[in-house]
């Protein structure tokens, strides 16, 4: 080729080699009609010059004392420009693909990721496909693409590092789903999913770097992995999230009720089949009645009160809990538990805060009681495993999930913000409020 490259920038600066003859006593060399910016004569048949700037193509000229002849044809191609799809964000690791679109790429030669050079193809002049880079660190780095037009800047890519998650508020809630979740963590901007157990959250909104807001989907009884997708990769936070029972009630024997009672959330007998009283009670809910998911709430119910069993205890508790402030914990006594007056459960902010009375006789509330939640606290965190019998006061305001093995009596006028659940016994209802809390 007598003039290699034949191609560069209209700014000028590239070194080009014209092959030919009787160079000897080179006077000029011309891109059009402007002199190359420096040439050097390098034998009769070869010279060396540095283009000027110019547009298009453009004939190149050499004169000597015998003449002025064509050498060739050299062709000034416009700068380049591209932005980068998708975002442009991925992880430190690299690896991932990005499509570059622009104009003027075909002549690319590099692209770099600050000091990084990156794998790339030509797909097209408009085109790049490009394999990211590993980087040392997170952050924005500046993107250029050279081509023989020129230098391509002014685009900025992101390494992320990888998300990960700290906590689920609240923690738990219904097999149905439909409940909103904060999801707190690090490195969670630029989310592609949220899963629970594998399923997909119904919806998500990042809120910010270290929030992620979600629905959560339908799941099965028990604990559930929540998984979060960036750009940055995956993080899964094991059993982060508990899928509780539907059950407000619930009976190993049966159910009766006197009086006008109300229910919130299912109703349930297994694997007794009886349930009396509804109507006058009222259940807002579904009632089973020795069906499948009676059972499934039992061997749920069991095994939720062997694990709170099963928990190693943090202090010691006996007599009378009235007048006392709790700090979440688990709190054990062998014996039979009354409260008088109002026990107070202090969450100290946190709405995750949990507490677990292992009880291992009978839990006795006296008239008017009071189980108080504060700062935080929520029913739904309140297990008390209750190795014989619960009977909940008149009058009284109880809080938490009774999980009892045997029967669990509700007296007049009792209101519970939890779960009466009993294993082999009955739950005996007179005027009630029972509100399951989620």
């Amino acid at each position: 080729m007598p003039v290699a490259p034949n191609q560069g920038s209209t700014g000028g600066g590239d070194a080009v080699t014209l092959t030919g003859s009787h160079f000897t006593g080179t006077t000029a060399v011309r891109y059009g009609s402007r002199p190359a910016t420096s040439f050097v004569v390098v034998s009769d048949t070869t010279s060396n010059s540095i283009t000027p700037s110019g547009h298009g193509a453009v004939p190149v000229s050499v004169t000597t004392a015998g003449g002025t002849g064509i050498i060739g044809t050299f062709f000034y191609l416009p700068p380049p420009s591209f932005r980068i799809e998708p975002p442009p964000a991925g992880p430190l690791g690299g690896g991932n693909t990005l499509i570059f679109t622009g104009l003027g790429l075909f002549t690319t030669s590099e692209v770099s990721f600050g000091t990084e050079t990156a794998a790339f193809t030509v797909d097209s002049d408009g085109q790049l496909t490009v394999t990211v880079p590993a980087a040392a660190s997170a952050g924005p780095v500046a993107v250029t693409v050279t081509t023989r037009g020129g230098v391509a800047s002014g685009v900025t890519y992101t390494y992320l590092d990888p998300p990960a998650v700290t906590v689920v508020t609240l923690d738990s809630g219904p097999v149905d789903g439909g409940n909103l979740v904060v999801i707190t963590g690090t490195a969670l901007s630029y989310a592609t999913a949220v899963t629970f157990d594998g399923a997909p959250a119904i919806s998500f909104r990042v809120a910010s770097d270290t929030e992620i807001d979600a629905v959560v989907p339908a799941g099965a009884l028990g604990p559930a992995d929540v998984s979060v997708t960036t750009l940055g990769g995956t993080t899964t936070a094991t059993d982060a999230y508990t899928y509780l029972g539907l059950f407000a009630v619930l009976g190993g024997a049966s159910v009766t009720n006197t009086g006008p009672s109300i229910v919130t959330g299912d109703l349930g007998i297994s694997p007794g089949a009886s349930i009396d009283g509804f109507p006058p009670g009222t259940v807002n809910g579904t009632v089973h009645i020795a069906d499948a998911a009676a059972a499934d709430g039992q061997a749920d119910l069991v095994a939720t009160y062997n694990a709170a069993v099963a928990q190693t205890p943090d202090t010691g508790i006996a007599g009378d809990l009235g007048g006392l402030t709790l700090l979440p914990g688990v709190y054990n006594s062998a014996a039979a538990i009354g409260i008088t007056g109002t026990l107070t459960l202090d969450a100290q902010g946190d709405r995750n805060a949990e507490w677990v009375f292992q009880i291992g006789s009978a839990l006795t509330t006296a008239t008017a009681s009071n189980v108080l939640l504060i700062n935080g606290a929520t029913a739904r965190n309140v297990i008390w495993a209750i190795a014989t019998s619960a009977t909940l006061g008149t009058d009284s305001d109880f809080a938490g999930r009774v999980l009892a093995q045997t029967t669990i009596t509700v007296t007049t006028g009792a209101t519970v913000d939890g779960q009466v659940l009993a294993i082999d016994g009955s739950v005996i209802l007179d005027t009630d409020t029972i509100t399951r809390p989620w």
